[in-house]
């Protein structure tokens, strides 16, 4: 087992960006991705646990709550979090503080990638923000290997925590409108990247369910932007991080030495 662990959600590969240059310069690292069950909730033998994730509708994705929850941790351990956001942190760190007391907390911002919602550049550029998430990781894993403490807990935000209690029907009603167009090549990409199961291949072309947390890793990574939800995603630009391969985000672990 490695000496420190991140627990790391990520949709179109962002945060798991960020958490390979966090892991990459702090050494002795791996990273447990939660897309979905993590294959191992046990660490009570790591000097360092933290978890990292993005903002969904101003809380936690899919079943990161439950599986932050499950995760087990020495009294005593230095724990942290990281959020990344396009316009704002949200009320995840307040949910995982309270699962975890966190003595470390920081916010990234990086550009986002819901296309249905706004472009994926509402914040910056893809360049500069990733050249952003890229400096923050430096100071990020800075601050871990000296065991920096924030000192404050993470803001509540309310407005967020009722934000949050409203995205599943919402994404529900965004799922109905998940479709795949005659440019499908039905490589299957988009069943594999699903972190819930919610795509199934029919002969070579894809079928759609409800259980949908919003991710997008399905529209994103299409090899030949075929997936789109609702007309408004068909005139936006695709965007998954460059760093970040679709193989990459369904490995259970990612170690680094």
């Amino acid at each position: 087992m490695a000496k420190n662990r991140i627990y790391c959600f990520s949709g179109t590969g962002n945060c798991l960006d960020l958490a390979k240059n966090i892991a990459r310069q702090m050494g002795d690292t791996d990273i447990v991705m939660m897309r979905s069950e993590p294959v191992d909730f046990d660490a009570r033998e790591c000097e360092r646990v933290g978890f990292l994730f993005p903002c969904y509708a101003g809380g936690l994705p899919g079943r990161v709550e439950e599986y932050a929850g499950r995760v087990m941790i020495t009294p005593g351990t230095y724990t942290f979090g990281v959020v990344t956001y396009a316009g704002y942190p949200g009320c995840g760190l307040h949910i995982l503080h309270r699962l975890h007391p966190l003595d470390y907390w920081a916010g990234v911002s990086h550009q986002c990638s819901c296309i249905w919602l706004f472009p994926h550049d509402l914040t910056a550029s893809p360049e500069k923000s990733q050249a952003g998430s890229e400096q923050a990781a430096g100071r990020i894993a800075a601050d871990l290997l000296a065991k920096k403490r924030t000192g404050k807990a993470p803001p509540k935000a309310l407005v967020n925590q009722i934000e949050s209690k409203a995205w599943p029907a919402l994404s529900k009603k965004k799922a109905a409108l998940l479709d795949a167009s005659t440019d499908c090549i039905g490589c299957g990409r988009c069943v594999k990247i699903c972190p819930r199961g919610n795509i199934h291949m029919q002969g070579i072309h894809p079928q759609f369910g409800l259980d949908c947390i919003g991710c997008l890793g399905c529209l994103q990574y299409c090899p030949v932007g075929a997936i789109s939800m609702g007309a408004v995603t068909e005139k936006r630009e695709r965007y998954h991080n460059p760093n970040v391969t679709p193989e990459e985000l369904t490995k259970a672990i990612l170690s680094f030495d």
